[in-house]
Formats: structure tokens, sequence, C-alpha cells
């Protein structure tokens, strides 16, 4: 009995958050898709800093909604063990651990370039 209230209560909540996913990934992708866009129309050429700075924001908005999925996937998983649900679930942690990873790798890179462009930039004090 216990069980059956608890497959009705997570079955919405599980939809809810897939869906909050969808929202957040989708509207990150149809931003991006229009700001990059513009970026070509008004500019006609896009440097390399404006166009890694609109992919790492895209890309913290999938990691934002690859997190959002993984939490549907283990609530999803704690209530109806099957192979099926914990090899998505162990697909999607693989995938988001690895768009962490190279997120973080190119902010740094990033913070890094604009810390020595900066200093080259500022003229020295005297």
């Amino acid at each position: 009995m216990f069980r059956d209230w608890l497959y009705a209560l997570s079955e919405p909540v599980i939809a809810a958050i897939d869906l909050m996913a969808l929202v957040l990934i989708a509207g990150a992708t149809v931003y991006t898709f229009f700001a990059g866009l513009w970026m070509v129309v008004t500019r006609g050429t896009v440097d390399g800093h404006e166009r890694r700075t609109l992919w790492l924001a895209y890309a913290r908005w999938l990691v934002v909604g690859l997190t959002f999925q993984l939490a549907a996937d283990i609530i999803e998983s704690s209530i109806a063990p099957s192979w099926e649900a914990i090899g998505q679930l162990g697909a999607i942690a693989v995938i988001r651990t690895f768009l962490d990873y190279f997120l973080e790798r190119d902010v740094a890179e990033i913070r890094e370039r604009d810390h020595v462009s900066l200093h080259r930039a500022a003229p020295e004090d005297k």
C-alpha cells in the first residue's frame, strides 16, 4: 500500500522535474541560437572571446538541465529500479561529469586569458 502511494507521488514529481529540464535546455538553445545569429548579422564576424562567452553560458544551462534530468532519474531509479533506469542514470551522470570538467577547464582558460590581456592593456604604475 505504501509503495503504491510512493509510485503515485513520484510520477508527477518526475514529470515536473523533466519538464523543468526541458524548458531550461530548450530556452537556452533558442536564446543561444538567436544570440549567435544576431552576433553574426550585426557584426559580420564574431571574435573568439564573444563566441566563447556565448558558448560557456549555453554550456552552463545545459549542465543545469542535465542536473535536473539526473535528479528525476535518481528519483525514478530509487522508486522502481530497473537496469534500463540505472543505465540511463549512469549515462546522464557520465555526460554531466564530462560537461562539468570541460566547462570548468574552459572557464579557467578564459579567466587566464582575460587576466593576461587585462594586465597587458593596463598602464604600469611608476
